[in-house]
Formats: C-alpha cells, sequence, structure tokens
C-alpha cells in the first residue's frame, strides 16, 4: 500500500501549476545583496561577512523546486481564488485559512504569504538558538519569498499572461527587464526598521503586486500595438539552446509603458527584507553573531525541506505569531 503521505505529494505535483522562476537570478540576487546595506551595524558586520552566501542562495528555493514536490506553491498565491479585490476576506493565518478552505485546496493556489510568515517564525527562532547555519539559510530563503511577493504575476492566476494571449510576460517582466535596465535602478533604500506587525506587512506586499497586475496587462497590449509582430522577439542562445525572447526594442518599450514599477517593487522588496531580518533578531533578543567561521556550504538546503512530511504541522504550529 502507498503510504497517504506519498499519495498527498503526488497530488500537488500534478494539481499545481508550474509557475516561471521568478525576478531571475540577477535580480534576487541583488534584493539579497542590497538588504545587506539597509541594517544597523550589529548586524551588518555578520550580514556583510556572509554576503556571498547569501547573495548565492538568494536562488535555492527555485533550485528546491526539482527536489521538493512541495516547493512550488510557496512562490505564488492565485488571489482571484478568493473573490474580488481588495481581498480582505482572506484569512490572514495559516489556522484560519485553513478552517475555511481544504490543506489541498489552499496549496493548489499557493500559500506564498502564509509560508513566509512561517519563514519569518523560523528565522526568529534560529536567532534565539544561535544557530548560525539555518540564520543564513533562512535568511536567503525569506529574502527569495519576500522577492517574490512583490511581484505582480505571483499573485494571480493570469501568471504568465496565459488567459490574455500574452504567453511569456513573466519572463519578460521579472527577468528580461532586470537585466537590461536593473544596473541603472536606485537601490539606496533607507535603514531597515522593527516591524510592529509582521504578518501586515507581509499581507501589504501581496495586496500592493494585485493592485499592479492591470497596469503588467495592460502595459504589454500597448507595446503590441505599437510594433510589429516581426519585431516582438529575436532568437538568442540560453546556454546551448537556442530561444526565441522578447526583443530589446520591445522590453524597452514595455518598460517605459511601465514606468518605475519594477524599480520601485524591487527597493520596496529591499527595505522590508532587511526590516524582517532587523526584526527577526530584535525579537530575539538582539543576540551577539559571531563572523569568524565559515559560512555554511552552498548548494545545502534549508534544514527544513527534507522534512517535508513534518511542514504542513510546523506551520501550525507557527500561524499564532506576528
Amino acid at each position: 500500500m502507498i503510504p497517504r503521505f506519498f499519495l498527498f505529494v503526488l497530488f500537488f505535483v500534478a494539481s499545481v501549476p508550474f509557475k516561471a522562476y521568478s525576478w531571475g537570478f540577477y535580480g534576487h540576487r541583488m534584493i539579497n545583496r542590497a538588504a545587506i546595506f539597509t541594517l544597523p551595524p550589529e548586524l551588518f558586520t555578520f550580514y556583510r561577512y556572509h554576503l556571498p552566501y547569501l547573495e548565492e542562495e538568494a536562488t535555492a528555493a527555485d533550485r528546491r523546486r526539482g527536489s521538493d514536490p512541495l516547493e512550488a506553491p510557496r512562490h505564488f498565491i492565485d488571489l482571484e481564488r478568493y473573490g474580488p479585490p481588495p481581498y480582505v476576506l482572506l484569512p490572514p493565518t495559516w489556522k484560519e485559512a485553513v478552517a475555511c478552505y481544504s490543506e489541498e485546496e489552499l496549496q493548489s493556489h499557493g500559500i506564498l504569504p502564509w509560508h513566509i510568515q512561517l519563514v519569518y517564525y523560523r528565522l526568529t527562532e534560529a536567532f534565539r538558538l544561535g544557530d548560525r547555519d539555518r540564520i543564513l539559510r533562512l535568511s536567503a530563503d525569506l529574502g527569495h519569498y519576500i522577492a517574490d511577493a512583490h511581484v505582480p504575476l505571483h499573485v494571480t492566476h493570469n501568471y504568465n499572461g496565459q488567459l490574455t494571449g500574452q504567453h511569456g510576460l513573466h519572463a519578460l517582466l521579472e527577468s528580461r527587464i532586470p537585466e537590461l535596465v536593473g544596473s541603472d535602478y536606485d537601490l539606496l533604500t533607507g535603514k531597515a526598521v522593527v516591524v510592529e506587525r509582521v504578518r501586515d506587512l507581509i499581507w501589504d506586499c501581496i495586496r500592493e503586486s494585485a493592485g499592479f497586475v492591470p497596469l503588467v496587462l495592460e502595459a504589454d497590449c500597448r507595446v503590441r500595438d505599437s510594433i510589429p509582430e516581426d519585431d516582438w522577439k529575436v532568437p538568442e542562445m540560453r546556454g546551448q539552446t537556442r530561444v526565441m525572447a522578447y526583443s530589446p526594442t520591445y522590453s524597452m518599450l514595455y518598460n517605459r509603458f511601465l514606468g518605475n514599477l519594477m524599480e520601485e517593487r524591487m527597493r520596496s522588496a529591499i527595505h522590508r527584507l532587511g526590516s524582517l531580518w532587523f526584526t527577526a533578531w530584535v525579537e530575539a533578543g538582539q543576540p551577539v553573531l559571531e563572523t569568524d567561521v565559515k559560512p555554511p556550504e552552498q548548494g545545502l538546503e534549508a534544514g527544513d525541506s527534507k522534512d517535508i512530511d513534518r511542514h504542513l504541522s510546523q506551520i501550525h504550529r507557527c500561524a499564532e505569531g506576528k
């Protein structure tokens, strides 16, 4: 007989739609790096010492998708499944959510805001325990999920423009645009602050992103109306593979129609990430962090990712915090 847990895993592998990776390597690494420079001196020294690790592991959560069947739903939420904007009836905690919906339904439509809460609580506990390796791994993961929460296409079922005839929009918005113009972004955001209501901040990220979904779709339609279809895409080599990618002309015009949307979303992600790192450390009692030891080996998974059969129970235990 097949154990019930593995049937549960197989259900989610089959039912959760594939979502394109977010922000690209460039964006995720830049957000983790820049967030370090928002921190106060007591934290900055530690995080700056481990900058190479935090930058490299900014994309570890995406890499885990290939090995952890429960990873994909942690990167998105389909808000349309929960009624019209501004989604005020959406349960803010996991405990309240599973009281209203089945766990299978929640997972199939994404659990990003609830998972960010879980990672934050784990980080706070890692600070309390002085567990350096977990502090670093969870800090990197928190950066990834916070970055995802700031991307409009991570909070809509139309995550790749597939429902509106705009297939490929995800990569254009999150990877192509930052890679082309990200070096011109002003990423100085001011100092991190202690967050009084962590849960509210997380949902603010989600609802703000949802508010930009119409602009993201409309700007792409404007580009399509402005240039000939033959100029939309060009052949490009990705490693050893030849692919058709959005042309620089198309991409730059799309960025122009977006205004400074992606720069502002990245700036917001940077400041909020630094503030959540800072707040977790403060809640843990502001422990002294050593910097005279080597960082953990890159490529290791976050500690709990291998214990996926404990995932849901851990969410339950943590859901009643901030």
